[in-house]
């Protein structure tokens, strides 16, 4: 393969991507896989920024009636190119992406997806030269609906395939802020359910297959009996790795890309730390690479052969910033004890909610699943077929533990400041020490309430260490709650060790109050577990690595340096 072929980095048109000579890593085996093995009406969702518009498009030119002559350039080098199937480029395809629209208030939203609906309408009739009048003063259901009694007189015996990208991305919007909103929208009256009304009706006739993406379920239940139709792929096994980026395809794309062996041995940690461990299904084997994330990562080091400073592109960290919004649908005690779990490292066995009803509010349960949905967590595991849910790497740990630090500030009425945060990264890299980072947990502490108190831990006072040394990105940050084993608390490494900064390893321990006099006890508890960490061949490797044990007493903290 053509080793000067680019990265396709914000690229998802298909037909461009192959015309322009743009690296495509081929998952058109799945186009014979839906075709053949499942029902004709599907529903699939992936996170944000996981290459769903991508596949869209390849499925787009794949099957469009127009795009016939140009099957062998499109397809040649491809699976599907060398093993066709016998629908290929036989129908007219009417294809909707409802990204963009404008969620301000009910009558821009209900604005903007009618302007949605009538554009590719549009689309459709000029490209398939249709006789077709769009009345604009109609209403949307109406138009769809009269777009498919002219294509049964115009084109007789032939059938349409629609294609629905980002079908839930307004419902999401809303659902964060306007519910009332967004349940008008999917009520039995509402103009989006009508909308998918008439589509099922059309199944009756002239639209023979249609294949759905968005992001979460949010809208299924709403839209159920308007659409009724639909199988969900979205867990099944099979389908795990359709989108996204498999070690095997990561590794491809960096051999084609002149990347050394080497280079790929330093590489590839980096990436799998930040972008790796996604698994959609129970029973798949494999995890899968964001690859939005891995374009942005090898788009940058084949430029200027250095690993990116920023390792989340601002595109993606804007999408998933919408934590917040999600995590606030669930109040109270029950968000709190999953931002904790999830932070903490600690799994959540969940079943996974196959349609919400926000209705009906949302549960603990649903909140869960809206977040693997999301993808801020993912299935690391199973117990009796009930997933075990964790945060995927440590990209998303990052946006966490952004968020527990500012619900945490906003807890304990405390603002802190980058300057703040630059005081304590220059205090630990410049000469070792950690007061200015103990000085400020011990703020949290004293100004949370005394209710707060009684769930006092070792470990909630360790994940605010933690998050807030998130905050230091000259440091990778290594600890227990991570890899899950016998570990350091935490350990801060410098990513450049070239700079002379130093190292800092801490083990916490904690007293409840009235136990003051075991202080001695836990710090020499402490003292052997450092000891026996400083045995390991990893850790004998660290320069200027600076030990300290942290005792927190209800709201002080005891500090020894070793």
């Amino acid at each position: 393969m053509n080793l000067m072929k680019k990265l396709p980095y914000g690229i998802s048109d298909y037909e461009r991507l192959i015309e322009d000579e743009y690296y495509y890593v081929d998952k058109t085996s799945y186009i014979e896989k839906l075709e053949k093995t499942v029902a004709p009406y599907l529903v699939f969702l992936r996170p944000r920024k996981f290459g769903k518009t991508l596949f869209t498009s390849t499925l787009e030119n794949y099957y469009d009636i127009t795009q016939k002559d140009k099957f062998n350039k499109l397809f040649a080098n491809t699976y599907i190119g060398k093993n066709p199937t016998k629908l290929k480029n036989s129908y007219h395809i009417l294809k909707f992406n409802f990204s963009g629209i404008d969620t301000t208030n009910e009558e821009a939203t209900i604005k903007a997806f009618k302007s949605k609906v009538v554009s590719s309408i549009k689309l459709f009739v000029e490209k398939y030269n249709m006789d077709f009048y769009i009345n604009n003063d109609d209403e949307v259901e109406n138009i769809l609906n009269n777009l498919l009694k002219a294509f049964i007189i115009q084109r007789a015996g032939e059938k349409i395939y629609v294609i629905i990208d980002e079908y839930d991305h307004f419902a999401n919007e809303l659902l964060g802020f306007n519910t009332h909103q967004f349940k008008n929208l999917v009520s039995k009256n509402g103009k989006v359910r009508k909308f998918y009304e008439i589509l099922k009706e059309g199944t009756e006739s002239v639209v023979d297959r249609i294949f759905i993406t968005g992001v979460a379920p949010i809208t299924l239940d709403s839209l159920t009996s308007g659409f009724n139709i639909g199988s969900d792929i979205t867990q099944d096994r099979e389908y795990n790795e359709m989108i996204g980026f498999t070690q095997d395809e990561l590794l491809i794309m960096m051999n084609e890309m002149g990347i050394s062996k080497n280079e790929q041995e330093r590489l590839l940690p980096i990436m799998k730390e930040n972008y790796d461990g996604y698994k959609f299904s129970v029973h798949a084997t494999e995890n899968m690479y964001n690859s939005n994330m891995c374009l942005y990562f090898l788009k940058d080091y084949v430029r200027f052969k250095e690993i990116p400073a920023q390792l989340i592109d601002v595109n993606i960290a804007s999408d998933y910033s919408k934590l917040a919004g999600m995590l606030d649908l669930c109040k109270g005690e029950e968000r709190k004890k999953i931002i904790e779990k999830t932070v903490s490292g600690e799994g959540i066995v969940n079943e996974i909610t196959a349609k919400f009803n926000p209705e009906i509010g949302f549960t603990e349960k649903d909140l869960v699943s809206m977040l693997f949905y999301l993808g801020y967590l993912t299935i690391t595991g199973e117990e009796f077929e009930i997933p075990e849910l964790k945060i995927p790497n440590r990209v998303m740990r990052d946006i966490y533990s952004d968020y527990f630090l500012k619900v945490l500030s906003k807890d304990a009425d405390l603002q802190i400041t980058n300057e703040d945060y630059t005081e304590i990264l220059r205090e630990i890299a410049i000469e070792g020490k950690i007061d200015k980072l103990v000085i400020l947990v011990e703020r949290y502490l004293q100004n949370l309430s005394n209710r707060d108190f009684i769930k006092f831990d070792e470990k909630y006072v360790k994940l605010i260490f933690y998050c807030i040394a998130m905050n230091f990105k000259i440091y990778r940050i290594k600890s227990e709650m991570e890899v899950q084993r016998k570990y350091p608390d935490i350990l801060l490494i410098p990513k450049d060790t070239s700079k002379g900064y130093n190292s800092v390893m801490i083990e916490f321990k904690y007293l409840k109050k009235g136990e003051e006099g075991k202080l001695k006890e836990k710090q020499e508890e402490a003292r052997k577990q450092i000891d026996n960490y400083s045995e390991f061949e990893e850790i004998k490797v660290i320069e200027k690595l600076n030990k300290y044990i942290v005792v927190t007493v209800n709201d002080k903290i005891d500090v020894e340096k070793i």
